[in-house]
């Protein structure tokens, strides 16, 4: 049986996850907070890690969800009231990353759970396992499609790190804060340093080449799949920021 008739659901769940990261990697980028959803997303896997340390994994999508919008909601709120955002933005990652640690030491289980919450192996995912992300992302894409730019101001910052927060509480779970952060930022950069073609279409083509590839090597290789996006990912990012130049 070949890669492709095994891993065709995780391919699909792929480009799924490359289609709606690279419209707010690009948004991200323009605005020049590149780390506002790797702080997102580790607010996001609070609420995971809650979940596991006291429902036994059960309420996680509404813990989830609830984590990211209170860091959504606090970076929206700072852009009008804190010098140096990005310092700022670093701040909640860190109390976001060592909030994991601290909850996580009272399990048996914590260092695993909190690399699993970094990085998250999707390369067996179900074909049922694509319903609810696939209408998630579409209901998210067309209220941003439809609602963003028209709107300004404080409504316009609201709705984008509230779509935001939902597409990270979903992909935190399914793929890691890592792999989100990377799906975020590496398709939308090569897209921004690259003039020929549209910035989106291009994002969406490159981004799901590279994590296709990195599947495959992680599969062929037996390599733990989200630090195998993670890293060909990055080395992806970085050879095409050098190669390019400014």
């Amino acid at each position: 049986m070949s890669i492709v008739a095994i891993l065709y659901p995780a391919f699909i769940l792929a480009i799924l996850l490359v289609c709606i990261h690279a419209i707010f990697g690009l948004e991200i980028i323009k605005r020049g907070v590149i780390f506002t959803d790797l702080a997102i997303g580790q607010f996001a896997a609070i609420g995971v890690a809650v979940s596991l340390l006291f429902f036994h994994g059960a309420y996680s999508f509404m813990l989830t969800l609830t984590f990211a919008l209170l860091g959504a909601l606090l970076i929206a709120l700072a852009t009008y009231r804190v010098k140096h955002i990005e310092a700022f933005i670093g701040m909640l990652y860190a109390f976001g990353a060592s909030s994991i640690i601290v909850i996580l030491s009272n399990t048996a289980q914590g260092t695993e759970l909190f690399n699993k919450l970094q990085a998250t192996d999707i390369l067996f995912a179900t074909l049922s396992d694509l319903t609810e992300p696939l209408i998630l992302y579409a209901v998210v894409a067309f209220v941003f499609f439809t609602l963003y730019h028209r709107l300004h101001g404080v409504a316009k910052e609201m709705l984008f790190f509230t779509l935001l927060a939902l597409t990270v509480t979903s992909s935190v779970q399914l793929a890691g804060v890592l792999v989100v952060f990377v799906l975020l930022i590496v398709p939308a950069y090569l897209a921004l340093i690259q003039s020929t073609f549209n910035p989106l279409g291009f994002a969406w083509v490159a981004g799901s080449i590279v994590i296709i590839v990195a599947m495959v090597l992680s599969y062929v290789f037996d390599l733990p799949t989200g630090y195998t996006i993670v890293f060909v990912g990055s080395l992806c990012g970085i050879i095409g920021a050098l190669g390019r130049g400014k």
